[in-house]
């Protein structure tokens, strides 16, 4: 297929990125993604803009199924790319610089300048800073110069063998069946344990038993999650209509969040996993910061916002080591803001595929759906401190949860070694698995192997244990590290991490104080 296409060099794969189109390397074909594309693409757009002018293969080969490669390679092919003798030679993606494309005022699509480049201290390193000027939207675009690779101390040759193991461990798991859902085994005891917590939630209810009633549907919320998750990554039926329907049925019917919100956010946080100014998952400022590279004032490409970190950011994340718990014990309601928020702006988006807008639609009836019945119970405590205590307790239930999402990244890297890091690098840089014995592994929904979920997200979790096996092996063949904790040594290692920018933050809030006093001693002289 590909012999058949023209040959390109860089400069002009370099030159039409600038000119505005959305090329990406897969296998040594340049793939053109087309806006239509971009915008209706299941994964959201940054998947793809993540990737422009650099090799994409493991990525691509880790999300989509053999059905939807070869939609892609059937549609998207222009051509081959001419390639070095250990593969592609990356450029950095304009969207990683700062650069969107939008429509201007005579509706064609125009290069804007959403953020500036940021200093540090890390030569590969490129973080976003917000730019407070919307003039710049139209002045020009990235130039050819913009898209050279910053200095790195990674070797193209190294990352490309890392990659290449990294197929080659990818097909002894195809090989192995690992990619097949045990829909019995695995799934058969997961429905019991639903089904259970669901009657004796309603049963406790019926006889006042509020506590009890409330504390069982958080457990159910919990282990719903788990299975949402598997559902958003295909990982289930590996049928996208019938994962996502089941998926809303779950997560937004009976437990009043948004899967689509939450997969096109979980997307890129696997993607660019641990970046300050590119993975949502580790963006929470006023209250959390894992970096100190947020005392920067971030741009966030996801949320399309400044972090702004000023002296209340610095009063809260100086506490932030004391606060944790306390925060992720409301985090549900996080959870909703962000997941309507991600509706409500969906609801202007006319741009959404055939597929989006019938999910949508779904969605928002799931949630009408949840708040009435919901609703419903919360009436029917009989007062208002009793139905506040069960709400309370029902959500604070699932902090367990989102301990374990922040034990896998928190205490992990969260420098950018820039695009010519390979995906296997990457996830096992900033991943890790929480140790756990194999009775309480549902507590955690399998999900504890997180290195080995990172690197193929679709795998069915209940096969994940017997996938990292060949994970561990494949990082000791590597020299990579293949990090994991306990659930209390992670912890502790969360813990230590946000302590250590809590005193730095400290110490600024200082600085920042004796700063302002000496300024206004000096005025008062």
């Amino acid at each position: 297929m590909g012999s058949t296409k023209p040959l390109w060099t860089r400069e002009q794969v370099a030159a039409q990125i600038v000119a505005g189109k959305t090329l990406v390397i897969y296998n040594k074909l340049l793939l053109s993604i087309p806006q239509a594309w971009l915008d209706a693409h299941p994964g959201g757009s940054l998947a793809i803009l993540h990737f422009v002018g650099r090799d994409a293969t493991d990525e691509i080969d880790a999300y989509h199924s053999d059905i939807a490669l070869q939609r892609l390679l059937k549609y998207y092919v222009v051509g081959t790319v001419e390639t070095t003798e250990h593969g592609w030679e990356p450029f950095v993606p304009p969207t990683m610089i700062g650069w969107t494309r939008k429509a201007g005022r005579d509706g064609k699509l125009e290069w804007f300048r959403e953020a500036n480049t940021a200093h540090s201290t890390v030569p590969s390193e490129v973080l976003l800073v917000g730019t407070g000027d919307s003039t710049l939207a139209q002045t020009r675009g990235p130039t050819m110069s913009d898209l050279i690779l910053p200095p790195t101390e990674l070797s193209l040759k190294v990352q490309s063998q890392h990659s290449a193991a990294y197929k080659r461990l990818h097909k002894r798991i195809i090989d192995a069946g690992l990619y097949q859902t045990r829909y019995a085994t695995g799934y058969g005891p997961e429905i019991a344990r639903y089904t259970l917590l669901a009657i004796v939630s309603a049963v406790a209810y019926t006889h006042n038993w509020l506590i009890t009633s409330a504390v069982c549907l958080g457990l159910l919320w919990h282990q719903l999650v788990f299975t949402v998750h598997d559902l958003g990554h295909m990982g289930v039926t590996h049928n996208w209509t019938v994962d996502r329907l089941i998926a809303i049925i779950l997560a937004d019917f009976i437990g009043g969040l948004s899967v689509g919100w939450w997969v096109d956010n979980h997307n890129v946080h696997h993607l660019v996993t641990n970046h300050p100014s590119h993975d949502p998952d580790i963006e929470h400022l006023p209250f959390l910061a894992i970096s100190t590279a947020f005392f920067n004032s971030l741009w966030s490409s996801y949320h399309k916002r400044i972090m702004t970190f000023n002296r209340f950011t610095a009063f809260i994340v100086s506490l932030q080591h004391k606060l944790f718990y306390v925060l992720l014990g409301f985090g549900r309601f996080n959870l909703y803001a962000l997941a309507y928020g991600f509706l409500f702006r969906k609801a202007f988006d006319h741009k959404r595929a055939k597929g989006g807008r019938w999910s949508w639609w779904l969605e928002i009836i799931g949630l009408l759906f949840f708040w009435t019945w919901f609703g419903a119970v919360l009436i029917g405590c009989g007062s208002w401190s009793k139905a506040l205590t069960y709400l309370l307790v029902s959500h604070v239930v699932t902090t367990p949860l989102h301990v374990q999402i922040v034990l896998s990244h928190f205490s992990m890297s969260t420098e950018d070694l820039g695009p010519m890091e390979s995906f296997p690098h990457r996830q096992l840089r900033t991943t890790t698995d929480v140790i756990c014995p194999p009775a309480l592994a549902f507590l955690h929904g399998g999900l504890h192997l997180q290195v080995t979920h990172h690197l193929f997200p679709r795998l069915p979790r209940h096969n994940l244990l017997q996938a990292s096996v060949f994970v561990k092996e494949f990082a000791k063949e590597q020299g990579l590290t293949y990090a994991e904790f306990g659930f209390v040594g992670g912890n502790k290692q969360v813990l230590d991490v946000l302590k250590g920018v809590a005193d730095q933050a400290r110490i600024m809030s200082m600085v920042t104080e004796s700063e302002i006093r000496g300024a206004m001693e000096k005025k008062g002289q």
